[in-house]
C-alpha cells in the first residue's frame, strides 16, 4: 500500500471491484432468473392440476347423482326381495314335505309289493 496515491493501482483496484460486483450481479440475476423460472413452472403445474381436479369434481358430482338414483331404484326392489325370500322359505318347506311324502310312498310301495308279490307267485 505504499502506492496509495498511484492512479494506476487505484484504477486496477476499481476495475477489479467493478468486475467483482458485475460478476456477483450476474450470478444473483441468474439465481433469480432460475427461481423465477421454477415459480413459473410451478404456477403452470398448479393450473394444470386445478383443471384436472375440476374435471374430477364434475365426475364426482355426476357419480353422486347416479348413486342417489340407484338407491331410490333399489328401494323399490326391497319389497320384491322380501317376497322372493318368502317364496324361497315356502319352497324349502315344500321340499321337506315332499321328501317326507316320498319316503312314505316308498314305504307304502314296498308294503303293497310285499302283499301282492306272494299272490302272483302262487298263480
Amino acid at each position: 500500500m505504499a502506492n496509495d496515491g498511484d492512479p494506476k493501482v487505484t484504477d486496477e483496484l476499481a476495475e477489479s471491484f467493478n468486475e467483482l460486483f458485475t460478476s456477483v450481479s450476474t450470478m444473483v440475476k441468474s439465481e433469480l432468473q432460475g427461481t423465477n423460472n421454477l415459480l413459473e413452472l410451478l404456477e403452470k403445474m398448479n393450473l394444470r392440476v386445478a383443471e384436472e381436479y375440476n374435471g374430477f369434481g364434475d365426475v364426482a358430482s355426476g357419480l353422486r347423482v347416479f348413486v342417489q338414483q340407484l338407491k331410490s331404484k333399489s328401494g323399490n326392489f326391497d319389497d320384491y326381495v322380501k317376497q322372493i325370500d318368502g317364496i324361497e322359505e315356502q319352497v324349502t318347506e315344500f321340499e321337506v314335505v315332499i321328501s317326507m311324502l316320498d319316503r312314505y310312498l316308498s314305504l307304502l310301495e314296498s308294503k303293497v309289493l310285499s302283499v301282492y308279490q306272494p299272490t302272483s307267485i302262487n298263480k
